[in-house]
């Protein structure tokens, strides 16, 4: 009976566990969501409120030679960017998937894409994401992604 009970307390301390992972999961999901959400609004507030203020974002792309290269954005200029696209230009960055991966305040999540301009497919490829909890709120601290135009679903 003795061991009954420890095996009872055993999987109830592991289904707390999973729970409690798996609601991190997705408030960490959820914060990319929103970044999304925003980003298609063309709404720089509201893309702030998901990010830390000292983001970084990168891509990683060919150059105009075909050479496989990193690159660094500017926030600010990004945020620029994407509120200055005229009203009548439509664009949607579709994310085919998510695995969000957390350990304590820091967690990682990888979302293939579609990037869609005006109907037409322009590129796809995959966004890597850090983010750190910070006061309680997970903020994207570091944006990473590969552009191709080949290869696309």
């Amino acid at each position: 009976m003795k061991h009954f009970c420890l095996l009872f307390l055993f999987i109830g301390m592991h289904i707390n566990v999973t729970y409690a992972q798996t609601s991190e999961e997705a408030n960490a999901k959820q914060t990319i969501i929103n970044f999304f959400e925003a980003f298609h609004r063309q709404d720089s507030i509201a893309i702030k409120k998901t990010v830390s203020s000292e983001v970084i974002m990168q891509t990683i792309g060919k150059d105009k030679q075909g050479v496989e290269v990193v690159k660094t954005a500017n926030f600010s200029n990004f945020l620029k960017s994407i509120v200055g696209i005229p009203s009548e230009e439509k664009f949607e960055e579709k994310l085919l998937d998510f695995s969000v991966q957390v350990d304590g305040s820091m967690a990682h999540a990888w979302t293939p894409y579609e990037f869609w301009y005006n109907g037409t497919l322009s590129h796809c490829g995959v966004n890597s994401f850090q983010l750190f909890k910070e006061k309680g709120v997970w903020k994207i601290i570091y944006i990473i992604d590969t552009r191709r135009k080949d290869n696309c679903q």
